[in-house]
């Protein structure tokens, strides 16, 4: 499962434990012996086939309510892997949890591995400690406590570019420990694609960053140097940076010797920041954090941490077989050779995405396309339904356009123009779910292009390198 589509189990399970604990959205792993406090509830709460998550209104009630007589045990800022872990971690051991995020779920560095609230109104919220997870902009946070406080984080730009499945053999990935100028580079496949990075290069802080052509160049020259095909810039579907939060070492001279490992620090009372560290580690780091909120705000959760036998949603039961039981059991729309859409069996490419991306949730998708006349795929040759769109908007806080084409999909990552081709068709749904009028699917449309500008595939950059240039 993608990363980040893995992110949207998470925070979609989470959302606002502000009055119950976000355990009893996730199921513990099989095995014997004895389950840590919470879990058999846990499984219980998963697999209720009416479970779902809270209105946003609900979770917005929730933030306001906790006034300064009665505050959340903690507030987690920001809503990325590192974030979501720290509030799955919290409510977990059974604290009060709330969390916060000005634009999306992995809307940042997650989802460039690069709408919990953002409605344009202020309210007053009260917790015992607060988690600094912004991640780049966790300094921002920290000025919030003190105006003259000193930079941490040293922002670093990550670029990754993606080309046709045939730039990479089936199951075969290719790392170069060190190119020609002392970098890493590497060519893996990804969701039928080939993903092809990276640079490590200093930057500046920005919502939207944007790939510079060099950095797409390097890429480019560095695979093609391992590679008997024509490497070329005009086979590039999406282009995407990400900004790495690296702590700043004041005696390292660029970004890439600057350490990986992820820091816990509270030099202001009631604040704890955490940063650094990547996405497979953001459980250990979330576990840290939570150590040292519990320290900092003298909480007392129910129990110890308990993220290590915790499944994200949709993973308590899943069989490697369920991609056959839902190819079996659902049908989708198809076009005949006649131009006329017929019902016809779920194929396999579809059934394996639904199966990958959902888990044992894969069946609620697939009753939505069945029935509700959304089986048909968004894009030529990519494997997300209509039904998505419709599933994402109720159960995953899918509030936006982009939301869906970055976020609860990869289609942005892997397919610029398919992604902008698919947006009439998303946004029509959206407005269906939303109830939205047509000046908001407007500005859907607008925003979501200005959005996909910044992944800079060929089509979008609309011009030639020398030697990469395409016919």
């Amino acid at each position: 499962m993608p990363a980040a589509s893995r992110l949207q189990r998470v925070g979609a399970a989470l959302a606002l434990a502000a009055s119950a604990s976000a355990a009893s959205w996730a199921a513990g792993r099989g095995g014997g012996g004895a389950s840590p406090p919470g879990l058999e509830a846990a499984r219980r709460r998963v697999a209720d086939p009416a479970a779902a998550v809270p209105p946003r209104g609900a979770q917005e009630a929730a933030l306001a309510g906790a006034a300064r007589a009665a505050p959340l045990d903690l507030l987690v800022v920001g809503g990325g892997a590192t974030g979501c872990g720290v509030a799955l971690d919290a409510a977990a051991r059974g604290l009060r949890v709330g969390l916060v995020e000005r634009d999306d779920f992995s809307a940042g560095t997650s989802s460039r591995s690069t709408k919990m609230l953002h409605g344009g109104k202020e309210f007053d919220t009260f917790a015992r400690v607060i988690v600094n997870a912004a991640g780049p902009f966790c300094d921002s946070v920290r000025k919030m406590a003190d105006k003259d406080a000193p930079l941490m984080i040293c922002p670093s730009s990550g670029v990754h570019i993606v080309l046709p499945d045939y730039y990479s053999p089936e199951g075969m990935g290719l790392i170069v420990p060190k190119t020609k100028d002392g970098r890493i580079a590497f060519l893996l496949p990804w969701l039928g694609k080939t993903v092809a990075g990276t640079t490590d290069s200093s930057t500046t802080i920005t919502m939207l960053p944007e790939p510079r052509e060099d950095e797409i160049q390097f890429i480019l020259d560095a695979i093609s140097d391992y590679l008997k095909i024509q490497v070329r810039r005009s086979d590039i579907l999406s282009a995407w940076s990400g900004i790495r939060p690296l702590v700043t070492d004041p005696s390292a001279k660029d970004t890439g010797s600057i350490s990986r490992d992820h820091v816990v620090l509270e030099d202001y009372l009631g604040l704890v920041t955490i940063t650094g560290g990547k996405w497979t580690t953001y459980r250990s780091m979330a576990e840290d954090a939570v150590d040292a909120a519990i320290k900092s705000g003298r909480l007392k959760p129910t129990n110890g941490c308990v993220t290590e036998h915790l499944r994200i949603v949709g993973g308590d039961g899943w069989d490697p077989a369920l991609f056959a039981i839902l190819s079996q059991h659902y049908i989708c729309m198809k076009k005949a050779r006649n131009g006329k859409v017929i019902p016809a069996v779920m194929d396999t490419a579809v059934s394996k995405h639904l199966s990958h991306s959902y888990g044992t949730l894969a069946e609620r998708v697939a009753t939505i396309a069945q029935n509700e006349n959304l089986g048909k795929r968004l894009a030529h040759g990519y494997p997300y339904l209509e039904a998505e769109v419709a599933y994402c908007a109720h159960n995953e806080y899918c509030e936006t356009a982009v939301d869906f084409i970055a976020r609860r999909s990869r289609l942005a990552f892997l397919d610029t123009d398919a992604a902008r081709q698919a947006l009439p068709r998303i946004i029509q749904i959206l407005a269906s779910e939303h109830k939205w009028d047509k000046a908001r699917q407007n500005l859907e449309l607008e925003k979501a292009k200005e959005f996909l500008e910044t992944f800079k595939s060929y089509k979008n950059a609309q011009l030639t390198d020398g030697k990469h240039a395409g016919k």
